[in-house]
This record gives structure tokens, sequence and C-alpha cells, in this order.
């Protein structure tokens, strides 16, 4: 069987196809099922067992040809369709068809910033430490018993660990004040830090969530006194919030402080909303003390010879009273519009001579 001349025909007819649907139409014509080498595909069962020894594969041979020249010409096409696309159609890359919308800082963190520059001002520095602690830096050293409640599962997330692992337990800090042992550990008495951090605890709602932020502060010195406390609390609160800030101690109780106390800021609420500074209301805000002498010693520091304060607040807390956030959990959902709503300007840097920073 001579195909020569049919398969020079289809190729031709293929090669001057100028559009997908011609081609398409020159497939139908010659491979569909009544296509003209679908059919003499057909007439093989009227030949002889050796004349379809030659026929059936030179046909089958013809067909992958011209399904591969098919394949190749349609590729090619749309090839060419893009290529004429690509021309009529080109953006300027350099050229924004709409404004350009800044990216915002994250209230926590441009509140941590504002906290920073207030008691850098006073003389604070910036210690930092693990978020994974052992139970010893994160309870023991701070004098929390083992009895104590914060030391349960219930409250701590302990991280998990081999059956027979004899090392100290390890959990997720619950608090920063680790950061002040590893600091008077390494640097001693006199020391004036803060300690700004993520924190976890095994609480979620509206004013809690398993994860949050905090910044603790510590004093050590030979002669500092809860007046000291006291007049930091009232200088910080009066440079966050801008305005004066009367501030209220009650005793508490606290395993690390000795003697203990809550702090309270003045405020009123006016149309739900806390307005700092005025008014006859009181709003706690943190817990304080006077280090107590077992920390000191934990931490290396001869209690006989040193003495100071220290104190813990929430960032995010303060940062929901300042501008006004009512939902603790919507600072870790990564909404947009709110992060476009509560941001703040990328270089609208913070210091306390300067003023602290607006909102973007």
């Amino acid at each position: 069987m001579d195909l020569s001349d049919l398969r020079a025909s289809w190729l031709e007819r293929i090669g001057g196809a100028s559009d997908e649907a011609t081609l398409e139409e020159v497939r139908v014509a010659a491979l569909g099922k009544k296509g003209e080498v679908s059919l003499k595909m057909r007439e093989l069962g009227k030949m002889t067992p050796e004349e379809r020894q030659t026929a059936g594969p030179a046909l089958n041979a013809l067909k992958d040809e011209l399904n591969a020249a098919l394949g190749a010409r349609k590729a090619s096409l749309a090839d060419a369709a893009l290529e004429e696309r690509l021309k009529s159609e080109w953006l300027d890359m350099s050229l924004s068809p709409r404004p350009v919308r800044a990216g915002t800082i994250h209230p926590i963190s441009q509140v941590t910033e504002e906290v920073t520059a207030i008691f850098a001002d006073m003389g604070f520095a910036v210690a930092e430490g693990p978020q994974i602690e052992t139970d010893w830096y994160n309870f023991d050293a701070l004098n929390i018993p083992g009895h104590h409640p914060a030391r349960a599962e219930m409250d701590t997330f302990y991280m998990s660990r081999k059956e027979g692992d004899n090392r100290p337990p390890h959990v997720l800090r619950t608090h920063t004040s680790p950061v002040q042992i590893r600091s008077l550990e390494a640097s001693g008495a006199p020391t004036r830090i803060i300690c700004p951090g993520r924190v976890y605890r095994a609480d979620y709602d509206q004013t809690h969530t398993p994860m949050f932020h905090q910044i603790e502060g510590l004093a050590i010195d030979s002669d500092i006194s809860m007046a000291n406390l006291k007049w930091v609390l009232e200088e910080f609160f009066t440079a966050y919030f801008g305005t004066k800030v009367n501030t209220r101690f009650r005793a508490s109780h606290f395993p690390f402080t000795e003697p203990s106390a809550e702090v309270d800021i003045q405020c009123s609420w006016v149309d739900g909303q806390v307005r700092v500074g005025e008014g006859d209301g009181w709003l706690e805000v943190l817990g304080s003390g006077m280090v107590h002498p077992n920390v000191l010693r934990a931490a290396g520091v001869d209690p006989d010879e040193w003495q100071g304060f220290a104190f813990g607040m929430g960032i995010d807390r303060i940062a929901m009273l300042k501008y006004g956030i009512p939902d603790l959990r919507a600072f870790f959902d990564s909404d947009l519009r709110w992060l476009r709503n509560y941001g703040f300007a990328s270089l609208d840097m913070p210091t306390v001579h300067g003023g602290m920073s607006g909102a973007a």
C-alpha cells in the first residue's frame, strides 16, 4: 500500500491551517470516525493476512505522524496567538493602577517601642531571654512553691518529655520574670532593666489569649524603696497616656515580692469607653512590689546588701486602654482591615521628647 501521496497531502493541509478551528476541521477529515485515514484502517479487515502485515503498520505509522503534526501545529498556533495578545495587552509595572497602601506597624510592636522609649529615658535597659524555660527559672527561682496553682498543667504549657527523661521540666514561660533572674546571674547588682516579650498561659476569652505580651521591670540598688517604685510608675503612666495619671496601691500577695501591691490608675467610663487620668474610678493595670530576698538569693545577689522593686504589666492590655481596642483576640487574627485601622505609620517612631506616635 503506497501512502506517500496521502501522507504528503494531509501534512500540507495541517501545515497550512491558519487557526485552531481550521486545524480541527483537518483533524476530523483525516482521523475522525469518517476521516480518510480512518476509512483506510477499516479496509484492513478485507485484506489477506499477508497484506495486513504490510498495510497495518504503515497506516498506524501514518496515523501517529499526523497526530504528532497536529499537536505541533496546535502548539505553534497557540504561541502565535499569545504573541499577538502580548503585543496588544501590556502593563507598565512602574505605574500603579490604584494608590499603593503603605504597610502599618502592629499595635503590639508600636506600644512595645513606646514603653521602651519611656523607660529608657528613666535609665532602664532592655533585657531578653528564651521563651522556653526550665521550671527552675520560671517558678523555683521566683519563690513560687511546688503546690502553687500556677504550676498546674491547666494553667501552664509544659513541654512533652520522653519516658525516662530525667532532665528538668521545660515550660513555655508564663511571665518574663525569668529574664530578671538570668540578667542578675549575668550582671549582678546594681541593675535597672525592663523585660518585654511573649508569654504563654492556658486561657482564652475577650481579655485573655494563650499567647500574649508582657513587660516587666526590675531595679536593684542599695537604697531603693516603694517610694521609688511609685514615682517610676506614675512617671511612666503620665508619659504613656499623655496626661497626669494618679495611681493607687493596694496590698496584695505575689510569691516573688514582699511587700506586694496591685496598682490601679485613675479613670472614668464615658459611653462605654475608659478615659485615663480623670474621674473618680480606678482600674487595675499591674502588679508590683519589693523583690523577695529568696529571689535575690536564687539569682546570686546578697539580700543583706541589695534590695529593689519589680513590676509587670500586659503590653496588650495597655494598648487596648490607650487606643480603644475592645477585644484582645483581634490582636492575633491577622485581619488587614483591623491592622489598617489600628496600625501605625512605619516611620513615626515614639520618643519621650518628640511625643508618642499616633495611629497611621
